[in-house]
């Protein structure tokens, strides 16, 4: 245990941490790699890879993300605004890159190959770089009327969507927009707009169900299952219901092999089929303790700034789990969403690793300001 009195960097981290955030998403970094030891052999035993291959990829990541993670969780609100910055100029500048020299995958082009580095998905690391400028203009907006902060604000969304969707990827569109319209709302904007985004939001999911036909095909495979082939969610809810309460116990599963995208977009449903309902209810309700914990959290902050930041990656981290959850129990269409810290994928788990060390460097308890003036009087 180190000691309040450790004058070290470390040890005033460590005093200043919000522990239960940090033991949360430990707890789900090291259930992510467990869970996917379930998932990741099927598919890599079709695709003629050894058994663990995308396991021992994804303790490679976890192990840079960690690093990430921990490096991140040190910096002061100041220097998670730069970074944010820095972040989001090189992460905008690459899903720009992506239009013009990006792999293409079932018609979308959202990966980038960086020669040793392998392919990356930059819209990855633009979402909570976005988040925290968006708060920063909110806040800066409300804070001081002479500075058109808000208007930045709402430049920066069409900005980092429009390219998004020209690649397309109308699942990252839809979760960056919630999270803006969340910090719009958060930030004491008046109902008329709230109303007003709503409905625009409603107009853009129309504009892109008549004229973008996969995403009209996924809206109809989600109304009416006679409309076109839906295997892949038949097959994730055989999951939940062959695994039923208990699940058939590690490395049991049967439909898990023939389930495609088991170990990203549908691990969810491994879990279930090999864990049990009962162990997806305990996922659930951890990533309910990070992001309920962030919010009180945020609410308790004085700084505008950090109010709203925290409250944005708490949405981001939250909606993203529950879009995918969602997906799983056929609650809504197909998004190709990963689950956060489960779902393999090394752009998903840094990008993530990104985001949670901003949440963690700004819920730190700092020493408020103390105003000499009033004892002068």
């Amino acid at each position: 245990m180190v000691s309040r009195a450790e004058p070290s960097l470390s040890g005033r981290w460590w005093w200043s941490i919000d522990r239960v955030i940090l033991s949360g998403l430990v707890a789900l970094m090291v259930s992510g790699v467990v869970l996917l030891m379930a998932g990741g052999p099927p598919v890599a035993e079709r695709l003629g890879l050894s058994t663990f291959h995308f396991v021992n990829r994804q303790a490679a990541y976890l192990f840079i993300a960690m690093t990430i993670f921990i490096s991140v969780s040190f910096m002061t609100p100041r220097q998670v605004r730069r970074a944010a910055l820095l972040i989001y100029v090189g992460s905008l500048a690459m899903v720009v890159a992506t239009l013009y020299l990006g792999v293409e995958v079932k018609g979308a082009r959202r990966w980038l190959t960086l020669g040793p580095l392998g392919s990356v998905q930059p819209s990855e690391f633009i979402k909570p770089a976005f988040v925290v400028l968006a708060a920063w203009a909110f806040s800066e907006g409300g804070r001081r009327p002479d500075l058109p902060g808000t208007w930045l604000a709402f430049l920066l969304l069409p900005a980092t969507i429009a390219p998004l969707v020209l690649q397309p990827d109308f699942g990252q569109t839809m979760l960056v927009t919630l999270v803006w319209a969340g910090l719009f709302f958060v930030a004491g904007l008046h109902w008329f707009w709230v109303l007003g985004l709503g409905g625009a939001g409603a107009v853009g999911i129309l504009i892109a169900y008549q004229l973008v036909p996969h995403v009209r095909a996924r809206i109809e495979r989600f109304m009416d299952k006679g409309s076109g082939d839906t295997f892949q969610i038949d097959t994730a809810l055989e999951s939940f219901a062959q695994g039923g309460w208990l699940g058939k116990g590690p490395g049991e599963g049967t439909v898990k092999r023939i389930l495609p995208d088991a170990h990203t977009d549908f691990i969810f449903a491994v879990t279930a089929e090999e864990f049990g309902i009962v162990v997806c209810i305990l996922l659930v309700m951890l990533f309910a303790l990070i992001v309920l914990r962030s919010l009180s959290v945020a609410q308790k902050a004085e700084d505008p700034f950090i109010r709203l930041a925290v409250t944005g990656l708490a949405l981001l981290f939250g909606i993203q789990a529950s879009i995918n959850m969602m997906v799983n129990l056929h609650m809504m269409p197909a998004k190709g969403m990963t689950l956060p810290f489960v779902s393999y994928g090394g752009s998903s788990l840094i990008s993530l690793a990104i985001g949670t060390g901003f949440l963690l460097a700004l819920t730190r308890k700092r020493p408020r300001a103390v105003d000499f003036g009033r004892f002068r009087n």
